[in-house]
């Protein structure tokens, strides 16, 4: 029997309305953490004094914790309870928040901010596990399951405005104290409005070694792909890929053996479930690979302000929230794949526009090429998140959420570091075959290694030498964008065919799916108010 399947004839109250309103606050604080970054990383890096591989550092260290401790999480959210886990990653996520505001160095952010990436972890399978549970009716969870989706990612696109908002006024750190309030507001009305679902038949222990395992899995594979994206074949990162990949091994070899795995692999039997999670994982990496390059060609090619250029990118969240609301109704008639690989194709017609930029600046090509981007990328992220929790059975919400997310937010560390890496090296590149005649050497190794570095070599040399270096940084800069925004459009592409090739077997959310493919048991899933 498909455990996943809700009764059509429990509908969600007001209560769950409510209290989805309450896990949209953490889903929305996480993701705008995410972005938020962005523009402040001129700031902090030159407060601070960070290099261009501790600046990736500092981005990317966040999403490497979530993804690395997800699985951990989301077990651990079906064992103890789901709410319970939600309140006290509020709890450490704001405290990690203040210390972040007020780091002294790069060695401290980037440890901090590793922090806020395991509390992280707590909370993003904890929301949408729960919404799972609350929302029964396949029409109301499709809808609860967009409106999460649309907070996430709208939190992203929000982070541009509400962080060029805040450095117009504040300091870089202001941008981590953000998440204070909201996590007090969590912390008051979660306990009142959301319910509390546990596995009453888990013995709630956490195998230690499985979750050794993990890390020793995602950690060295993050790391090797990394390196080599960034300095290409190095005998290091290739050395950490197979070390990743062996932990990797064990790790499945040992959660077929448990009989409380950490992970359930049976889940991955079901074609939509295993489908709709690469498709989650290849949309992240590319979406989130080319965000960090597009808010520095705004600020470091364009000259935009941070708050400007966050204005500049806000019609494309609108874009992105529309799609992810819009995209669950169009799947109740339509087969998910074609939603999914028809929003990959806009994606990419988004993409080619803005391989037309150049070092003047098209702002108004940024803003529509975005906005394609943005809408495109909308379908994939509601309804991959939809497949998963549609095949899986109400008591594994928790660890399939976290695999969902897992995915998703690793996807989006690795896009992040191979894209920006390439976007970095063909800088590099053609910054050096077009260095100024008479530029200092140490101003052009610092020239060489950033954009931020270039632009603060060159304001602080006198007469033409420096004004043809910024002139040949924003160049190379603007070759380095156009690399990735073309990789990016082909990659998007393919990535269509592929959701076509695997999910055209899911039929459309209004249809009642075959019995499920994995032969999961059905424990109690104890529910308390």
């Amino acid at each position: 029997m498909n455990t996943a399947t809700p009764d059509p004839g429990v509908r969600a109250t007001s209560r769950e309305w409510w209290g989805l309103a309450v896990l949209a606050l953490p889903t929305l604080l996480l993701s705008l953490d995410l972005s938020v970054l962005h523009l402040a990383l001129p700031q902090l890096s030159a407060d601070l004094g960070a290099t261009m591989v501790q600046q990736l550092w500092i981005i990317d260290i966040y999403g490497f914790m979530i993804a690395g401790f997800l699985i951990t999480m989301g077990s651990l959210g079906d064992r103890i309870g789901r709410r319970k886990l939600l309140l006290i990653g509020a709890v450490a996520f704001a405290i990690a928040s203040v210390v972040a505001a007020f780091s002294t160095s790069p060695e401290m952010l980037i440890v901090t901010r590793a922090l806020m990436g395991l509390a992280g972890a707590t909370l993003m399978p904890s929301t949408l596990a729960l919404i799972s549970n609350m929302f029964q009716d396949p029409a109301q969870r499709g809808a609860a399951i967009g409106v999460w989706v649309s907070c996430f990612m709208g939190g992203m696109a929000l982070g541009p405005l509400v962080g060029g908002t805040v450095l117009q006024f504040f300091w870089w750190g202001a941008v981590f104290l953000l998440a204070v309030p909201v996590m007090a507001l969590l912390l008051v009305a979660g306990p009142a409005l959301l319910p509390e679902f546990r596995d009453t038949t888990s013995t709630k222990r956490l195998d230690l070694v499985s979750v050794a395992l993990s890390l020793a899995t995602i950690l060295p594979l993050v790391y090797g792909i990394k390196e080599l994206a960034k300095g290409g074949w190095e005998p290091v990162p290739a050395l950490a890929i197979v070390v990743g990949v062996v932990f990797g091994v064990a790790f499945v070899l040992r959660q077929r053996r448990l009989a409380e795995p950490l992970m359930d692999l049976r889940l991955f039997s079901n074609r939509s479930f295993s489908g709709a999670l690469v498709i989650a994982l290849l949309g992240a990496a590319i979406g989130g690979g080319t965000i960090l390059v597009v808010n520095l060609y705004l600020q470091m090619v364009a000259g935009l302000s941070p708050l400007r250029a966050g204005l500049l990118m806000l019609p494309s969240g609108f874009a992105m929230v529309a799609a992810a609301m819009t995209a669950p109704a169009i799947a109740r008639k339509v087969r998910p794949a074609y939603v999914i690989a028809g929003g990959f194709l806009v994606a990419a017609v988004g993409y080619l526009l803005l391989t037309q930029l150049d070092r003047a600046g098209g702002l108004a090509l940024v803003v529509v090429g975005v906005i394609l981007t943005s809408a495109g990328s909308g379908p994939q992220a509601a309804l991959s998140t939809e497949l998963v929790l549609r095949n899986t059975p109400p008591e594994k919400a928790g660890s399939a959420a976290s695999m969902s997310e897992t995915s998703g937010e690793l996807g989006m560390a690795l896009g992040v570091a191979a894209l920006g890496s390439v976007a970095t090296a063909v800088y590099g590149g053609v910054l050096s075959d077009n260095m100024p005649a008479g530029t200092p050497a140490e101003a052009a190794q610092s020239a060489r290694e950033s954009i931020v570095g270039a632009i603060n070599a060159g304001e602080q040399l006198a007469g033409p030498v420096g004004a043809q270096l910024l002139e040949a940084a924003r160049d190379a800069f603007t070759s380095g964008l156009h690399v990735v925004v073309a990789v990016s459009a082909a990659l998007y592409v393919i990535l269509a065919l592929v959701a076509v090739a695997t999910l055209r077997h899911a039929p459309p959310s209004g249809a009642v799916e075959a019995p499920g493919q994995a032969e999961v048991p059905e424990p109690s899933v104890e529910t308390a108010n």
